[in-house]
């Protein structure tokens, strides 16, 4: 999983403050903490331990330097947090106290008045159960780990919060201590919701399992964006919890998170920052407990659709698919300063973990004094003044400034665009996708085109501003397994929000396609999108494979077949083709004619339009009496989700070497799509070399409306 450098230790936290405030005289020892907040407050937590692993208590804010980027600050903010581990012993009911009705949760986390501390002393822990990750055993063990840990460990320090997710995040309870509430929220939870969400769509793999079904779509992008959306809803509890300037610890219930690799790159560490400045730690819990994997499968799920029982590849694929699941959760725990919990089936233990890893803790604040908004990281050291032996100061080492677009010229924001490629901090405020394909246009190279598509709703908020134009900057880079630069871009696209384009320019899409010469291997993608009114930023990451397609196989060779709804011409077209050369253009295996194909991304069609497919065949037999011709048959088929075909196109001959690709068989044909009733299919495309006896059935999900 995750390794770009964003490791933080596990006692300190940082909350950026927005409401711009004065100093005020130290409060009494028994009053809240109270602290005036500039723009450029940064509160910072850091625990002190001997050389034995033990809190050093009672030290002064003289004892205390911090420093950011090497200048001293002034300590402005100086508390102490003391937590305790005794449990609390549960209260003795009287006869009053079981006649009156359970108090109704809040079901919503309140933010605390700007600039003031409000829980001194207090443990903020927030149970968060992902129920779509979870089948039915594993919420009902995630409940009983709660209550057990209510009934029995509890402290009177301890502030618990209580998060269920489904498909979106829902506050079942504020932070509170009344044991009785919360033990009745546990109880209440919904078992058995959102359990069908849990593991990974079929992805086509041949050690998945065999459920019968006669096609098997490849549902990778579903899982891509299922992981996302998980890893967004954490982000948006940080977001919830930012105004809290105390330490928090989100014990995330789960059993797993598939990530998928680096098409969750991006969305990761953005959950990571929003974390790291909500001074919020994740404590990830498997549910699943210590797990045996019998070579197979046990007998909940179905054997493996091909021969990996027998060879053992379908063993190795299960025990690396939780490997995977737990990769993600690792992240989460060491990138934000807090602990896994894995492999066991006291999941309460896990709860208690937490409690010790929150310990006591001092809280510095000072206003920095860097005051420019220009998103820049900002390293933090600090040092002890008190000659302690062996003492150990553990926090966190910086932080990322806040950004101000409109105080930035141009220079400012084509520095921002170049950092934003090569920073350990994606920004996805800006909604994005982009598909990659490939094409092979010589023995050793092969063209890889990238199109990216951004909703139009990026850019109301140019349009509400009562801009005329806004543009959106793309800026790419793809590199290589040494990580040398091997392809860049850098482009825009100018959008007019007058006049007849004003309302469709934010419900319809914008599309951007660029293209890269490669040879066969594995390479790393970035992509940056900015728009310019706002500043809003989107960010895109994805390892992909440039196979090579000169060896010898037994299927049929093909490249990237291209489903799309739309032809522009090239004169038109946007990105990088209306600028490229004549021989250029006739080697780019998406220009047809005077058109150029624009992929769909999002592989959703409507029936008033036309389905356009385009891939070619490499390396087909000549035909024995046209050794300049091809005999290759090539058919569609879309089938329901009932695995019944629905419509087929075909079978269509195609048999014209392409001019400027060698060996390549261009297959170009079209499906209106008006006959087709609405829904998902199974999309198959049959080719078939007659003459050489190979065929492939590459098969993907597309949508109708």
């Amino acid at each position: 999983m995750r390794t770009t450098g964003l490791m933080i230790l596990a006692a300190l936290g940082l909350v950026l403050l927005a409401p711009a405030i004065a100093q005020q005289p130290k409060p009494a020892a028994d009053a809240p903490l109270i602290f005036h907040a500039e723009s450029n407050l940064v509160i910072v937590d850091i625990t002190v331990k001997d050389k034995s692993g033990n809190l050093i208590p009672n030290l002064k804010q003289d004892d205390f330097t911090i420093y950011e980027d090497g200048k001293a600050q002034k300590i402005s903010v100086f508390d102490y947090q003391e937590l305790g581990l005794e449990p609390e012993p549960p209260a003795e009911l009287t006869l009053a106290d079981e006649l009156k009705l359970p108090e109704k949760p809040k079901s919503e986390i309140t933010s605390p008045t700007p600039g003031q501390l409000h829980f001194k002393d207090k443990r903020l822990m927030v149970f968060y159960l992902d129920f779509s990750s979870m089948g039915v055993a594993e919420q009902i063990r995630a409940q009983d780990a709660a209550l057990d840990y209510l009934k029995k460990y509890i402290t009177k320090d301890d502030l618990v919060a209580i998060i269920l997710y489904g498909t979106t995040p829902i506050v079942e309870t504020n932070f509170t201590d009344d044991r009785e509430l919360l033990t009745n929220v546990i109880r209440q939870l919904p078992i058995g919701e959102a359990s069908e969400l849990a593991g990974l769509a079929d992805t086509g793999d041949e050690n998945g399992q065999d459920t019968g079904a006669a096609f098997v779509a490849d549902e990778s992008e579903f899982n891509v964006y299922n992981t996302d959306k998980k890893l967004n809803a954490i982000g948006q509890v940080a977001k919830m919890l930012k105004s809290f300037p105390e330490k928090k610890a989100l014990i995330y219930f789960s059993a797993g998170v598939s990530g998928t690799g680096m098409e969750n790159e991006a969305q990761l560490e953005a959950t990571i920052n929003l974390a790291e400045k909500a001074n919020m730690a994740i404590f990830p819990i498997d549910t699943r407990g210590l797990m045996a994997a019998p070579p197979g499968g046990g007998a909940n799920t179905a054997g493996s659709r091909g021969a990996g029982i027998f060879n053992g590849s379908a063993y190795n694929s299960q025990r690396a698919g939780i490997n995977k699941s737990q990769d993600t959760l690792n992240s989460l725990a060491v990138d934000t300063g807090g602990k896994m919990f894995v492999d066991s089936n006291n999941i309460a233990l896990g709860i208690q973990g937490v409690q010790k890893a929150m310990s006591s803790y001092y809280l510095l604040g000072y206003y920095s004094s860097n005051s420019a908004e220009d998103g820049t990281y900002r390293k933090i050291t600090y040092k002890l003044n008190s000659k302690i032996a062996g003492a150990k100061l553990e926090g966190r080492e910086g932080y990322y400034a806040d950004k101000n677009w409109q105080k930035m010229n141009g220079e400012d924001k084509e520095y921002q665009l170049t950092q934003a490629l090569s920073s350990g901090d994606p920004v996805t405020d800006l909604p994005m996708v982009l598909q990659l394909d490939y094409f092979r246009i010589s023995p050793t190279a092969y063209y890889v085109p990238a199109s990216i598509r951004v909703p139009g709703s990026v850019v109301a908020v140019a349009q509400k501003g009562g801009a005329a134009e806004t543009q959106l900057d793309f800026a790419g880079q793809v590199q290589d397994e040494t990580h040398a630069a091997v392809g860049n871009v850098r482009d825009n696209i100018k959008i007019k929000l007058d006049g007849a384009n004003a309302e469709r320019a934010t419900k319809g899409t914008y599309q951007y396609d660029a293209g890269f010469t490669l040879q066969p291997g594995t390479y790393h993608l970035k992509f940056v999108v900015r728009e310019n009114i706002s500043g809003k930023m989107g960010t895109f990451e994805t390892r992909f494979v440039v196979p090579d397609l000169s060896a010898d196989t037994h299927g049929l060779k093909l490249s990237s077949v291209i489903l799309s709804n739309q032809r522009n011409p090239v004169t038109s077209a946007v990105g990088t083709a209306e600028r490229a050369s004549r021989q250029t253009l006739a080697s780019n295996p998406l220009v047809v004619g005077n058109e150029k194909v624009i992929p769909n991304v999002t592989k959703v069609f409507r029936r008033s339009q036309t389905l356009y497919v385009n891939f070619d065949v490499y390396d087909a037999q000549p035909d024995p009496t046209d050794t300049k011709a091809r005999r290759v048959k090539v058919s569609m088929s879309l089938f329901n989700n009932s695995g019944v075909k629905a419509f087929e196109v075909g079978p269509i001959d195609a048999t014209q070497l392409a001019s400027v690709r060698p060996e390549a068989v261009p297959v170009q044909f079209q499906v209106p799509l008006k006959d087709i009733p609405a829904g998902e299919y199974t999309s198959q495309i049959s080719a078939v070399d007659e003459v050489g006896r190979k065929f492939a059935f590459p098969r993907t999900r597309l949508v109708i409306r």
